[in-house]
C-alpha cells in the first residue's frame, strides 16, 4: 500500500449524517435491489454515514412478510456481497428492514403504505421525512408519483421533507421526457426529484471535479489551444442478459448516451462553477449540453455509427448474437452499438470534436475518458534520430480498475537523442485500498441530506434528449441494412474506425485490463494510437 499524503483542505461538503428518514423502494424483489441498493446501505451503515433513526420499505407484487423479506437479503447478501458480512452490523441493519405486498398501480397498497409508514416513524422517530426509490419499469413511475400525491405521502409540510429517487430511462424521446417532467410537477416541486445516473456514483466521475479545479497544473492547458480531441468510450462485455424485451425499445443510443455519456461530456467540459452547491454545478453542466451542435440530417450520416454484435468469442467463449438473444425479433434492427462525433460551439471548445463510442459485447468490459493533446512544433528534434513527437494523453479511468494515466515523451537512455512514450499512472487501489462499494453509496447519502449535484435537473434531461433528438429520428427513417455489423468480441463495426480515421485520428488502443498493464487488445480498432 502506498504512503497517502493528504491536505486541510476544505471537503465538498461538511461530513454530516442525514436527518432520520424512512426508504421506501418500489420494485424491492428486483435485481437492483439485491445486487445495489441493500449492498449499499449496508457499506454506509457499516460506514456510520447511514442515519442512526432510518428504516426501509420494500414493496414489490411478490407475497411475503417482512421477516422473509429480511430472511432473503440476508441470503441475497451471503452469496452476492463478494466478502464477509459484518455480523453485528448486519443483524442491526436488517432488523430495520420491513416489506410490503402490493401493487404499484393499486391505490389500496398506498393506504397501506401510508398506515405502515406512520407506525414505522411512531418506533424510530424518523420525523415523517420519506424518501422513494423507484426500482421498477419506466411505465411506472407516472403512476406511482401521482398514487403517492393522492394518499398524501408526496406532500412536504412542518419542516419534514419528501423525495423520490428516479432511475433511467427518464422518457424514450424529448417528447416522452417533457411530458413524464409535467406529470412529476403536478405533484412534485423541482427540489424532490433526484433523477439517478448510477456512473455518477463512482469516485473517478466524481473525483474530474477535484482533478480539474483542484490543481493549478491542468485547468490552464484544458481548452481548444492545448487538446486536440476528446474520446469517450463505455463499453461492455456483457450482452442484453435477458432484458431482451427492454433493449428492443431501447437500443444503446437511448440507453447509454443521453444519460451516461452526456454526464461525462459535461464534467469534462464544463466552466468552473462558481461553487459546488447543486445549482452552481448543474448551471454548468446545462450550458454544455444546450452549447453542443445539433446535428443536420446529413451529418447524422457522416458523423453517427450504429452498429449490431453477431455471432463471435469473448475470453474463448463462443457467444451468440444479438437476434439470438431471448425475446429479441429474429430481423431486429436495434442497435447494440453507437459511435458519434460532436461539437461543443463554445469559446473554449471550438473545433475540438468529442468522439464517443459506446456497445455490447465489446472485447473488454471499459469506461474511460481520453484527452488527447496536441503535439509539440517538431522544428528542434529535425536533425536527431527522433521520426515523430509523442503526443501527451491524459486518460481518465472510470471502470472497472479506477484511475488516471498521463502519457508523455522521455528521451531514452543512450548517446543519441532518442523519443520513448512513459506513462505515470494513479490507481485508487493502490492508494486508497479496494473497495466493495456498488457506486450508489454516494447517492443514497446525497438524498438523505438533500444534496442533488450529482443528480439530473429537468432542464437537463430535455437538453440530453435534444441531443439524440435528431439521430433517433434520422435512424427511424433509415433502417440499418448491414445488421448484424460486427463480431461478439471485437470493437464495434469498422464503419466506427472510419468515423474517427477521416479526422486523421484513431481510437486509443484499451489496455488488457487494469490501469498499467501494457499488452493490447486486438481487432482493427485497436491498431496503434495516431502518434
Amino acid at each position: 500500500m502506498k504512503r497517502v499524503e493528504t491536505f486541510d483542505v476544505p471537503s465538498l461538503r461538511p461530513e454530516q449524517l442525514g436527518d432520520p428518514c424512512i426508504m421506501v423502494i418500489f420494485g424491492a424483489s428486483g435485481d437492483l435491489t439485491k445486487r445495489k441498493l441493500i449492498p449499499a446501505l449496508y457499506n454506509l451503515a457499516k460506514e456510520e454515514y447511514l442515519p442512526r433513526r432510518f428504516a426501509l420499505v420494500g414493496i414489490a407484487r411478490s407475497p411475503m412478510n417482512s421477516e422473509q423479506f429480511r430472511d432473503k437479503l440476508t441470503a441475497d447478501m451471503n452469496r452476492l456481497y463478494g466478502t464477509a458480512l459484518d455480523g453485528n452490523t448486519w443483524r442491526e441493519f436488517v432488523g430495520r428492514l420491513h416489506y410490503l405486498s402490493g401493487s404499484g398501480t393499486d391505490e389500496n397498497t398506498y393506504l397501506e403504505l401510508k398506515d405502515l409508514l406512520t407506525s414505522i416513524d411512531a418506533d424510530y422517530k424518523t420525523g415523517g421525512n420519506y424518501f422513494y426509490y423507484l426500482a421498477t419499469s419506466p411505465d411506472l413511475f407516472s403512476p406511482i408519483v401521482q398514487h403517492l400525491g393522492r394518499v398524501g405521502l408526496a406532500r412536504e409540510e412542518n419542516d419534514r421533507w419528501r423525495r423520490i429517487i428516479i432511475e433511467k430511462p427518464f422518457g424514450h424521446d424529448l417528447d416522452s421526457a417533457r411530458s413524464l417532467n409535467r406529470e412529476l410537477r403536478d405533484v412534485l416541486s423541482e427540489n424532490q426529484i433526484y433523477r439517478i445516473d448510477h456512473y455518477l456514483g463512482k469516485e473517478t466521475v466524481q473525483n474530474l471535479l477535484v482533478f480539474r479545479f483542484g490543481n493549478g497544473i491542468f485547468e490552464p492547458v484544458w481548452n481548444r489551444n492545448y487538446i486536440d480531441h476528446v474520446q469517450i468510450t463505455a463499453a461492455e462485455d456483457l450482452g442484453v442478459e435477458g432484458r431482451g424485451a427492454y433493449y428492443e425499445g431501447a437500443g444503446a443510443l437511448r440507453d447509454m448516451v443521453p444519460n451516461h455519456i452526456l454526464q461525462l461530456i459535461t464534467l469534462t467540459a464544463m466552466e468552473p462553477p462558481m461553487s459546488f452547491a447543486a445549482d452552481a454545478v448543474r448551471n454548468e453542466q446545462a450550458k454544455i449540453l444546450n452549447a453542443i451542435q445539433p446535428l443536420s440530417s446529413e451529418q447524422v450520416i457522416t458523423d453517427t455509427v450504429r452498429g449490431q454484435y453477431g455471432p463471435g468469442s469473448l475470453n474463448g467463449d463462443r457467444v451468440v448474437g444479438y437476434r439470438s438473444e431471448n425475446r429479441v425479433a429474429a430481423t431486429s434492427h436495434t442497435e447494440t452499438f453507437v459511435a458519434a462525433k460532436f461539437s461543443v460551439d463554445n469559446w473554449r471548445w471550438n473545433d475540438v470534436p468529442f468522439y464517443l463510442r459506446t456497445g455490447k459485447r465489446l472485447s473488454q468490459r471499459l469506461t474511460e475518458i481520453v484527452i488527447q493533446f496536441k503535439r509539440a512544433p517538431f522544428m528542434l528534434f529535425r536533425k536527431t534520430s527522433v521520426e515523430h513527437l509523442t503526443s501527451n494523453r491524459l486518460i481518465v479511468h472510470v471502470q472497472p480498475d479506477e484511475g488516471i494515466s498521463l502519457r508523455f515523451g522521455a528521451k531514452v537512455p543512450g548517446p543519441i537523442v532518442s523519443m520513448g512514450a512513459v506513462n505515470m499512472e494513479f490507481r485508487y487501489a493502490d492508494y486508497f485500498g479496494t473497495s466493495s462499494g456498488t457506486g450508489y453509496e454516494r447517492l443514497l447519502y446525497d438524498c438523505m441530506i438533500g444534496d442533488a449535484t450529482l443528480f439530473q435537473r429537468t432542464d437537463m434531461v430535455e437538453a440530453g434528449w435534444s441531443v439524440v433528438e435528431p439521430i433517433i429520428d434520422v435512424w427511424k427513417a433509415l433502417p440499418p441494412r448491414s445488421f448484424p455489423n460486427y463480431a461478439a468480441g471485437t470493437w464495434g463495426p469498422k464503419e466506427s474506425d472510419d468515423l474517427i480515421e477521416r479526422d486523421g485520428r484513431r481510437w486509443v488502443a484499451p489496455l488488457a485490463g487494469a490501469v498499467g498493464r501494457s499488452s493490447r487488445q486486438e481487432g482493427r480498432s485497436t491498431t496503434q494510437e495516431l502518434e
